[in-house]
């Protein structure tokens, strides 16, 4: 048996422009009940039209995002006709409606249908309107995603001797398992679609990022961009450019590497190899990661940055990270067009009675 074919769905702001709308706004593709200003809200569709008097309508399904304390209830009316009492056309009748028009919307829809966003219709007429209530009594809002009607296609009951298909009560019963399956089918079909890092999220996204032993933590767009480059960070990794790409993206800075052969005290042409010494030591299996001073906000985010780094340098290697100050100090980590750079000078007189601080530019205009 195929899946259910006709279907309408509601997944796009334009889609949902041609309703009526009451304390429910646009959200993206989406609607949203805002719970800072509403404590509930409704919306209701223009007519969808079948085509066909006393066609059968079929199921629902409301995609939604519910956070605790919020609820969503659907309503449904078919007629073969657009009138409704003195209105010629329900639509025109419903936008002409002022102020809170909740009490006539009810008096149209009558009980809801479902208390949920999954239901059978068992509606009955060409045109079909659809209500949908939001309520949050929380501090969190509901969101409408998509809003799927499924309006004809294969049914269990078709398959069966024609004794049984005459049977309301067949059918109404053989719908539960048909909407089960036909979901079963649709899932099937969307499948490759959630291999695709591109698209899936949440939890999925977590599989797939795990697959290619990236790190599972951060936002869903911060892990989609980590299995993008998944590939090249495996070929860089424990190579310079790829711990300076973990370092870029561990703090959000470029850093300087420096590698002990660039600064040994033993090369030839090392001028001051007592003060190489003192800054870099003697291990040539440490390299030194430079960094600027305000890079992390707290002593628990410099603590963490060092433990993950641990995990992406090559072994027998040691990192000391060095936070250098936007000034020049004597005889420590001054790095000419890093955190110091040469300008002009001002004469002046410096004697035992002259304090010169750590936000004193020397230097800046030309002078001869």
């Amino acid at each position: 048996m195929e899946p259910i074919q006709a279907q309408m769905v509601f997944c796009c702001a334009e889609q949902w422009l041609g309703g009526r709308f009451h304390q429910i706004e646009l959200w993206g593709d989406g609607l949203r009940l805002d719970a800072a200003r509403f404590s509930a809200g409704l919306y209701c569709t223009a007519a969808v039209d079948s085509g066909e008097n006393g066609f059968s309508w079929e199921r629902v399904v409301v995609e939604a995002d519910l956070p605790p304390d919020t609820a969503l209830r659907v309503y449904a009316y078919a007629s073969d006709t657009r009138q409704w009492g003195d209105w010629a056309d329900l639509d025109q009748g419903l936008r002409s409606l002022e102020g809170d028009p909740a009490l006539a919307l009810r008096a149209v829809f009558g009980p809801p249908v479902a208390q949920q966003g999954d239901c059978l219709l068992h509606k009955t007429g060409r045109y079909l309107w659809l209500m949908l209530e939001l309520a949050a009594t929380g501090t969190q809002s509901p969101v409408i995603r998509t809003l799927r009607l499924q309006m004809r296609g294969d049914h269990m009951v078709d398959y069966l001797p024609a004794i049984y298909q005459g049977e309301d009560f067949t059918r109404r019963f053989l719908s539960v398992f048909n909407s089960m399956y036909a979901d079963m089918e649709r899932a099937i079909d969307a499948l490759p679609g959630q291999m695709d890092y591109e698209h899936a999220g949440g939890d999925m996204l977590r599989t797939l990022a795990s697959w290619v032993c990236v790190n599972q933590g951060g936002s869903d767009e911060r892990l989609r961009e980590r299995i993008r480059t998944a590939l090249s960070d495996y070929e860089d990794r424990y190579t310079v450019e790829g711990v300076r790409r973990s370092v870029r993206r561990l703090t959000g800075r470029d850093p300087i590497l420096i590698e002990h052969f660039q600064v040994s005290p033993n090369r030839p042409d090392c001028r001051n190899p007592e003060l190489y010494r003192r800054l870099y030591g003697e291990d040539p299996y440490r390299f030194f990661v430079l960094l600027p001073e305000d890079t992390f906000s707290s002593q628990r985010e410099r603590e963490q940055f060092q433990q993950d780094m641990e995990e992406v340098i090559p072994a027998g290697m040691s990192m000391q990270m060095i936070q250098i100050k936007p000034c020049v100090q004597l005889d420590w980590h001054t790095y000419l067009g890093i955190n110091s750079r040469v300008g002009g000078y001002i004469p002046a007189a410096i004697d035992e009675q002259v304090t010169i601080h750590y936000d004193t530019t020397i230097g800046g205009a030309n002078h001869e």
